[in-house]
């Protein structure tokens, strides 16, 4: 009769790599949950490593993450999103402003400041009409 070892597929990984994962961690990158899923590593796998590579979580202590927490931290980089997305708008428009200004500039007073300065156009949000 022939015995059947079931042989479990054990992953390895480098103490740089846990260190990385636990400041990722402690930074407020991700979550255990994030970490647990991005990397496919089990989450009680992740907290082993931070009771063993954390500065300040050590273990006997509970560490807790609140889904409000992760709520409020999406609604803030959501919010930085809005934010840079209005400063591009308002440099496009500056953008587009210059370039008038250049383009009247060579039709009204005969003066090529692109020629002058070698550069080049860029496409801006619309084409410049007069």
């Amino acid at each position: 009769m022939e015995k059947k070892v079931n042989l479990v597929k054990r992953r390895i990984f480098s103490e740089s790599f846990k260190k990385e994962r636990v400041k990722e961690y402690e930074s407020g990158k991700l979550t255990v949950l994030e970490i647990s899923r991005l990397y496919g590593i089990a989450f009680q796998t992740v907290y082993k490593w931070i009771y063993k590579y954390s500065g300040y979580n050590k273990k006997g202590f509970r560490i807790v993450e609140h889904k409000d927490s992760y709520t409020s931290r999406v609604k803030e980089l959501q919010d930085r999103i809005k934010e840079l997305e209005r400063i591009v708008g308002q440099k496009q428009i500056s953008i587009d402003y210059l370039e008038k200004m250049i383009e009247l500039a060579k039709k009204e007073l005969g003066i090529d400041i692109k020629k002058n300065f070698g550069s080049s156009q860029s496409n801006g949000s619309e084409n410049i009409d007069e």
